[in-house]
């Protein structure tokens, strides 16, 4: 059997369905061996790091991993940003990248290249993937295939890559006697800490001000379901981080918003007052604690749950770090918890409505201006029940997490650790093909992001996908912007000097996407309803004035609850529970 042919037989076998890639010379035998086979379909992107970040979508939705080809040299580097965000956010995806032939390639001589588009991938990329190889023994290939697969997938997720070179994609392999990767050399973990679930039971019946603190750990765990019964039971407030917004309904009362650097108001102050976080599946990131993690729920016990053992205890000292699937601990936890454990919080609960009350995610202006947040609060109203939300990184990422309104079976696609601008359009394409029956996708962009990515506008109307783009356009590239203007005295270098926009609707028009555009306040709901009224792709432009900031927003040293704009220091007393930070 040809090799590039088991290839794809094998990823067929792993439920693999779509593959996204971008045609090169060193792929040649296995874009063949795709085209032979007609039960996965070649999703062909227009630039490798779109193909990367489909993939990625495609993991998140699907609970599968997600695969991305690409030729040699320029086109497995093109992959880098892709890999990395799957690298830090945790997600599991297959990059097989094509190799010049290995009569061509340097190995250990001391030159800069041999072949034509010859790149070493496999030492670049090391320090971002979980398992990389350069394939030479075509015998091996089910080893390393099934080896690859099983590390992108066990413990915490990752990437993985398995660089091919040209001549061994064409060999003929005996299927007989191919050697297999031999899992049980990996020894599942067996988890005793009985001691520290006795302490954690403990430490919900001593509570007072107990939250739960959700990351993007919980749904790569599988364990939403598990959370939500145990969530049931206890009755506690819940605030999320920016990878766990969508582990959650936003529709239940308990659900208190998004902590972090532009968390909303009401949820930092749950976290600054609280006595007890229940961590699930988060590292306590800048962007979550602040600058000064010392100030970070000073006055709090801390249960930190997580499947890497490096990340507890990192930056914030756990007082109970668990080294654990959170599944597996949900369903410990759940069978030591009684009626009796269960700590009264109504008073606790009370502050945090008041919270919510005094500092909504936004104040509806009289003007006929469209503020961000209150474009994304309506928005939640239109949006199909099991959609799919993909934001992309800046203003536009801020003011999604903070003011849309997620049902239970929604889904919210953003990265978190990379943070690319351009990713949101490629992560929907991904996410589009993930579903047997066809969800709609939203992206979420900005002018400036969406241009990074532009060229996939051809790739959603030659599948003619359903994804509504909504570009929210300041003619800037806001985020920075808004930093030039509290660091830098407003010198908007690059962000406004220098930079520009196309005419969007005329570029939708070249790829025959339906669009439209608004800039007026009383325009929103309308073009709401139209642009939900199909499944056809479609572009909203939506001109907002570049002076809306992503506001809240905490500032470098400045504890998690004192964010800008400013409190007075007795309304900021007011709120609090504990001690102001000196």
């Amino acid at each position: 059997m040809k090799l590039s042919d088991y290839i794809v037989d094998f990823l067929l076998k792993k439920n693999i369905n779509y593959i996204f890639e971008v045609v090169g010379g060193s792929l040649a035998h296995i874009i063949d061996s795709l085209y032979n086979n007609k039960h996965i379909k070649t999703i062909s992107m227009h630039h490798e790091q779109a193909a990367a970040f489909a993939a990625e979508g495609y993991s998140r939705v699907c609970g599968n991993f997600g695969v991305a080809l690409a030729t040699s040299g320029p086109g497995a580097t093109n992959l880098i940003t892709g890999i990395g965000s799957c690298y830090f956010d945790s997600i599991p995806c297959l990059f097989i990248t094509g190799q010049v032939n290995t009569y061509e390639f340097k190995f250990d001589k001391q030159i800069r290249q041999n072949g034509f588009q010859e790149t070493d991938i496999v030492s670049i990329v090391k320090p971002i993937v979980k398992y990389a190889k350069l394939v030479t023994e075509p015998q091996k290939i089910r080893y390393y295939l099934e080896k690859a697969i099983f590390i992108a997938k066990d413990g915490r997720p990752g990437p993985v890559l398995l660089d091919i070179p040209l001549d061994i994609q064409r060999k003929d392999i005996n299927i007989n006697e191919i050697e297999s990767f031999n899992y049980s050399i990996k020894n599942e973990k067996i988890y005793t800490f009985n001691d520290q679930i006795d302490r954690v039971v403990k430490l919900i019946q001593d509570s007072k001000r107990p939250v739960f603190l959700i990351g993007g750990g919980l749904r790569l765990s599988g364990a939403v379901k598990e959370f939500n019964e145990l969530e049931d039971k206890l009755n506690f407030p819940v605030v999320t981080t920016l990878m766990g917004l969508d582990a959650f309904n936003h529709e239940n009362s308990n659900f208190v918003g998004m902590i972090g650097t532009y968390g909303n108001r009401y949820a930092n102050l749950a976290i600054a007052n609280t006595d007890l976080i229940i961590a699930l599946g988060t590292r306590f990131d800048t962007r979550q604690t602040g600058t000064n993690p010392d100030s970070f729920a000073r006055s709090a016990k801390i249960i930190h749950v997580d499947i890497d053992p490096n990340e507890l205890s990192n930056k914030i000292k756990a007082d109970v770090a668990i080294n654990c699937d959170i599944k597996k601990f949900l369903n410990l936890i759940a069978k030591k918890l009684y009626k009796k454990n269960i700590p009264d919080i109504e008073e606790w609960k009370g502050r945090i409505d008041t919270y919510k009350i005094k500092y909504p995610s936004f104040t509806v202006l009289k003007k006929k201006k469209i503020n961000p947040n209150y474009f994304m609060d309506l928005l939640s109203l239109f949006l199909p029940r099991d959609s799919i939300i993909c934001a992309d990184v800046g203003q536009t990422q801020m003011w999604a997490a903070q003011s849309l309104k997620l049902k239970a079976n929604q889904r919210f696609l953003t990265q978190g650790g990379m943070g690319s601008m351009g990713s949101a359009l490629a992560l929907g394409i991904g996410a589009s093909f993930s579903k047997k029956n066809k969800k709609l996708i939203i992206v979420i962009s900005g002018d400036g992001g969406f241009q990074l990515n532009i060229q996939e506008l051809q790739t959603v109307y030659h599948h003619n996908l359903p994804i509504k783009i909504i570009i929210l356009n300041n003619s800037c590239y806001g985020m920075v912007r808004q930093f030039q203007q509290q660091y830098f005295n407003s010198r908007f270098q690059s962000t406004i000097i220098g930079y520009s926009a196309p005419d969007f609707m005329r570029i939708a028009e070249a790829y025959k996407i339906t669009s439209y555009k608004i800039n007026k306040i009383n325009e929103v709901e309308e073009s709401l309803k139209k642009l939900f009224s199909n499944m056809q792709p479609m572009l909203l432009e939506i001109k907002i004035d570049r002076d809306f900031q992503a506001l809240p927003k905490l500032s470098v040293n400045k504890p998690i609850e004192d964010q800008e704009p400013y409190l007075t220091i007795e309304e900021l007393k007011a709120n609090m529970l504990i001690k102001l930070m000196d």
